[in-house]
């Protein structure tokens, strides 16, 4: 099936609605099943209807982690800087999608098939419960398990949460029969559809997730048995590379082919991605528009930036004075990846939106409450709207896989130098990296960002994980990283910008020649006809600046008058273990108090 069909599946379905509350009213279908699940094409049908897969928005979804800073509203910072209960921590307790799972389970077998195809078709159902529970299990723990479709009289309408243990069992159960029966007949994998490999990819992901947040939640008593699921993690990412055909994208372009993936109108044969979102302008729309770019509600931060190595592969943390550097000294001798997520000094802006500044060579936009960094992953720099709706993403790349590996081999302690070369150091090799070595030196920033990582290859594990924290920088991935390692105290940190030592004339651009001038507060910014040019005869932009909060201030400074850019105050407190969780809503509780709260809620 090409991306051309796929798009007319799923408009077709987008008008399909189903009942959130299930768990309190009796379930509904709008598909009889004396009338369906006949055939393979009304199974296939049925199935595009459970694809919920994430689209454009994972370029934004770093937003209020240690990776990005964000004004807009977001669960975990009303959480930290309010007074958070089961009556206020309501989203998340939706069960629609598993009961249109449960339908579809509950009568796949009717249709007239093989068995190598009924079991395929039965893999598909079972890998969508799976990757629902999961997401459940990452939001709350421990949740009742349903394998059926309920009924309004169901006696296990009512029950309570069953543990977490029990839960992740069934949906390992789950996805170790779509693993092994997922287009085990041999079916043409089909571009933007499930296949073998996408359930492989999403087991290897659960694997992991489930593995590393065993060995460090100690809470949960489970550390015995995390080991079993990083096996797994490995194994499972080990078919993928070795069987799966897949490649990484490169051309030999190591400044430009890491940046394609993200800003492509055609993925599709693209030999990296293992799933992609494919898009057809005037009839499926990316729904793209450029509110990844910064100053809308999200900005890159200083952390992230810091954290890519420097050109020859040392920490860029371990150059003298890096903490006081320019703009323009920051994106000197870096990892090519830095320049193709952040704009850099002297990139050209093309889709200038709604930029004052217009196209031409950037100079960055500074305003309250965001760093002053800028991102292009994801950003389509091209006025176009066909390109624009045309943009193709990449939810799930071989890179991914390669790290997966490489993490729970660590984890293991069975990393080897040759497991290296065949996962870390081709990720890499794109960029123009030096390798990686199985025993590389201590970086004292990342033990202190990650303090319970040890045992023999603490090392080179946090190396991993600066790695991951790069390649799929501003992916959405890195709240779940920090939350299955325990590192949710990074989230207090105050996301900063660009530093300025004091007021004066900056440039920007890489040019030597001054864009900007900062004033104190207490000093007025000329009319426009008295403004200050530079040499190219461009009137500087006059900022106002001083502490966050401060009245008048374009932007604000950590120092007042110099320092780092600063995005807010304090965000308030991230309470272990209890933010690692959120509360059954307080109206389901009413409903059925059977479901407990946990873990302090």
């Amino acid at each position: 099936m090409n991306k051309y069909s796929i798009c007319c599946v799923a408009l077709l379905l987008a008008a399909q609605a189903c009942n959130d509350d299930f768990l309190e009213r009796s379930p509904q279908t709008e598909i009889s099943e004396k009338d369906f699940f006949h055939t393979a094409d009304d199974l296939d049908t049925y199935l595009y209807s459970l694809y919920n897969f994430a689209g454009v928005g994972i370029y934004v979804e770093d937003a209020a982690t240690d990776n990005a800073a964000t004004t807009g509203v977001t669960e975990l910072k009303n959480m930290m800087s309010g007074t958070p209960t089961a009556a206020n921590v309501t989203e998340g307790w939706t069960w629609d999608q598993l009961r249109k799972v449960n339908y579809y389970l509950d009568h796949v077998g009717t249709a007239k098939l093989t068995e190598p195809q009924q079991k395929h078709y039965e893999g598909m159902g079972r890998f969508f419960r799976a990757k629902f529970y999961m997401g459940k299990v990452q939001r709350y723990s421990d949740v009742p398990w349903y394998d059926k479709t309920l009924t309004q009289y169901d006696a296990d309408l009512f029950k309570g949460r069953d543990g977490r243990a029990l839960v992740v069992d069934k949906i390992f159960e789950d996805l170790e029969f779509a693993r092994q029966y997922v287009d085990a007949d041999g079916e043409e994998d089909r571009a933007g559809a499930v296949n073998r490999w996408v359930v492989r990819a999403v087991m290897a992901q659960a694997a992991l997730y489930e593995g590393t947040y065993r060995k460090y939640h100690t809470e949960l008593a489970l550390q015995a048995t995390a080991d079993q699921y990083l096996a797994l993690a490995a194994e499972v990412a080990g078919e993928i590379i070795d069987d799966g055909g897949f490649a990484l994208h490169n051309t030999g372009h190591p400044e430009s082919d890491y940046a394609s993936l993200f800003t492509s109108e055609d993925l599709e044969g693209n030999r990296e991605v293992i799933l992609g979102r494919f898009s057809e302008a005037n009839l499926l729309n990316s729904g793209w528009w450029g509110y990844m770019f910064g100053n809308y509600e999200v900005s890159p931060s200083k952390d992230l930036l810091q954290t890519y190595l420097m050109g020859d592969g040392t920490p860029y943390t371990s150059q003298p004075g890096y903490t006081t550097n320019g703009f323009v000294e920051e994106f000197e001798d870096r990892d090519p990846r830095l320049a193709q997520t952040y704009a850099y000094p002297g990139w050209e802006l093309v889709n200038s939106s709604t930029y004052a500044q217009g196209a031409g060579i950037y100079v960055q936009e500074l305003s309250r409450n965001f760093t002053g960094y800028h991102q292009i992953k994801g950003f389509v720099n091209d006025t176009d709207t066909e390109v624009q709706n045309n943009l193709d993403i990449p939810l799930i790349r071989l890179a991914e896989i390669y790290l997966i590996y490489a993490e729970a081999k660590a984890e293991l302690n069975a990393l080897t130098q040759g497991d290296l070369d065949n996962t870390i150091n081709k990720i890499r090799a794109r960029a123009g990296m030096p390798a990686l070595s199985i025993n590389p030196p201590a970086d004292a920033v990342l033990q202190a960002q990650y303090p319970l990582v040890t045992g023999a290859q603490a090392t080179v594990l946090l190396e991993i994980r600066r790695e991951r924290r790069v390649e799929l920088a501003l992916e959405g991935y890195r709240f779940d990283d920090l939350m299955r390692w325990h590192a949710g105290k990074r989230v207090e940190i105050e996301p900063e910008g660009l530093y300025f030592p004091g007021l004066g004339k900056y440039d920007l651009t890489g040019d030597n020649i001054e864009d900007i001038i900062l004033l104190s507060v207490d000093d007025e910014i000329p009319a426009d006809e008295e403004k200050e040019k530079n040499s190219l005869g461009k009137t500087l932009v006059y900022h106002s600046v001083g502490a966050i909060g401060t009245d008048g201030a374009t932007f604000f400074l950590t120092e007042g008058e110099s320092g780092n850019v600063a995005t807010a105050d304090d965000l308030g407190l991230f309470l272990e273990p209890k933010y690692y969780y959120r509360p059954v809503p307080q109206p389901q509780v009413l409903l059925n108090p059977n479901l407990e709260q946990i873990m302090g809620w």
